[in-house]
């Protein structure tokens, strides 16, 4: 009888630490998951802030890279991770954009994540091969409405920020352009350069060695202000080209029931990482403007992004599945 209720007792406290936060120090490793592939700028996000956490918390922290599915592969993971503070998700505007792009999903990736902290904006440029003899964003426009349907865009992949950066460009200057997926930027990049492919939607960091170079033209920033990096490039605004702000939004999330305190706790040490001198220079020479947020304002951005893509989406008929 006993030996059963010391077994019982035992067995009470496996289940109490399993379910509970793992106190600074504690030695339980911190899984960041980023569910795209190394080299990506949530991957750089992950990996900058990550060592940063390890030191603050007292725990290690690694990154576990679960690409697949535009993202869903590893957003599920977290989803579906025990809300014990030993498994966060390092993601982009994508997220949203699955939620609408994804219908069957069997989760939301809205509802079903505690959004912990936003990290950083970055910036998409959109580029030609210098052969399409496009200089301005309006050269372009009066192509594709002289020939509609005739001119190819490429994307790393249906439902990416590219492709529906794109499709929003469309829609603002009422022509038409045949979409290129690719499984990945890379090939889009290289038939971008080969002049296989006329046009497309880059990150900053992606897209300026080619501009500096001259193997590629920037025609416009989506964005509502110009970017230092390439101060000389127009806003598609001042392009004349539409009020097209693509601009991606990058953040942490928690799976779904985990406590607030350790949320908050989370949220300030990103906070004063974010604010880091070396965290701000590693993020900006990648094109990625550091930024924070409370818990709340990170849940608030995310429901009106999701929104916002969802009326796109549902406006232009993408899908895909």
């Amino acid at each position: 009888m006993r030996r059963r209720t010391v077994l019982g007792l035992a067995l009470a406290g496996m289940t109490v630490s399993a379910g509970a936060q793992p106190a600074a120090g504690s030695g339980q490793s911190l899984r960041l998951i980023v569910p795209f592939t190394p080299g990506t700028g949530i991957d750089l996000i992950a990996r900058t802030i990550g060592p940063k956490l390890s030191e603050r918390l007292g725990r290690p922290v690694v990154v576990d890279n679960r690409a697949g599915a535009s993202g869903n592969i590893g957003t599920e993971a977290v989803v579906r991770s025990a809300p014990n503070g030993g498994t966060l998700l390092v993601s982009v505007n994508t997220l949203v954009m699955n939620r609408a792009l994804y219908p069957k999903l069997p989760f939301d990736p809205v509802k079903d994540l505690v959004p912990v902290s936003l990290t950083s904006w970055g910036q998409l440029l959109l580029v030609t091969n210098p052969s399409s003899g496009w200089r301005t964003a309006g050269d372009l426009i009066k192509a594709a409405k002289a020939r509609p349907g005739r001119i190819n865009y490429a994307s790393p992949g249906v439902g990416t920020p590219h492709h529906l950066s794109m499709e929003l460009f469309k829609a603002a200057n009422g022509i038409f352009l045949t979409h290129i997926p690719y499984r990945g930027t890379a090939p889009a990049v290289t038939d971008l350069l080969g002049g296989q492919i006329e046009l497309g939607f880059l990150p900053i960091h992606v897209a300026l060695p080619h501009i500096r170079s001259g193997r590629l033209v920037a025609l416009g920033i989506g964005s509502d202000k110009r970017h230092p990096l390439v101060p000389q490039v127009p806003t598609l605004e001042e392009a004349h080209a539409g009020k097209v702000n693509v601009d991606m939004w990058y953040g942490v999330f928690a799976p779904p029931g985990t406590p607030a305190d350790f949320v908050a706790r989370l949220n300030r040490e990103l906070k004063d990482i974010l604010a880091m001198p070396e965290v701000r220079t590693a993020f900006e020479t990648q094109g990625m403007d550091p930024a924070s947020s409370t818990p709340e304002e990170f849940r608030r951005l995310v429901e009106t992004d999701a929104n916002r893509w969802a009326e796109l989406i549902r406006a232009q008929g993408i899908t895909a599945e």
